[in-house]
């Protein structure tokens, strides 16, 4: 993970532009941003390529708390220091947070309707089919990953295997398959011996 992009690369250009894309960001991928994130800050905005999002995508999945939120520290951080990660803070959790009440009030007093229950279920399918479509529109990136893109592939299958069919704890799939990842990128990365 490179600390700075290269100056050619599209920054935010204030603390203000920060926290209004970062607002936006959150409002736009309510119950599940990845698509959302990856659209804007590597295509629309350009402040990331799409190896630079995964690589910082996967710190922030690994570090405690919401990847999103890790990964707005991490970019706001990068462009403006420690206030730049507490304005990217602000940013994704001020209006959602006013939001989220909002609808508390409103769920609690349509619950019983059976057209919100439908609604949610229906809010979930989408939910899962974007993060699906993104996952897609990544994979060209593992071209570049030192693990290659079959080990890749192999360990999202392996993955999905262990939690999906197997219904193994998150956290023992994540630190026993992390570890394997980690070890053969280790593998990849070590020079080679004359």
């Amino acid at each position: 993970m490179s600390d700075l992009p290269p100056q050619d690369h599209p920054r935010p250009q204030s603390l203000t532009d920060l926290f209004v894309s970062f607002t936006l960001l959150a409002l736009q991928g309510f119950g599940g941003v990845l698509a959302i994130v990856q659209r804007e800050l590597v295509e629309k905005k350009r402040w990331m390529t799409r190896e630079e999002f995964i690589e910082d995508w996967a710190v922030a999945q690994i570090m405690p708390g919401p990847n999103v939120v890790n990964l707005g520290l991490m970019i706001g951080g990068r462009y403006f220091g420690f206030k730049g990660a507490m304005v990217a803070l602000a940013g994704l959790l001020t209006a959602p947070l006013a939001l989220v009440l909002m609808l508390a009030l409103l769920y609690a007093h349509y619950a019983g309707q059976p057209g919100v229950a439908g609604a949610l279920r229906g809010m979930g399918a989408v939910a899962a089919g974007l993060i699906g479509a993104t996952g897609l529109k990544l994979i060209g990136a593992l071209q570049k990953n030192v693990l290659g893109p079959r080990a890749c592939a192999a360990l999202g299958i392996a993955c999905f295997i262990a939690v999906a069919l197997l219904r193994l704890p998150l956290l023992y799939v994540l630190v026993g398959l992390g570890a394997v990842a980690c070890l053969l990128a280790y593998q990849g990365l070590k020079p080679v011996q004359p």
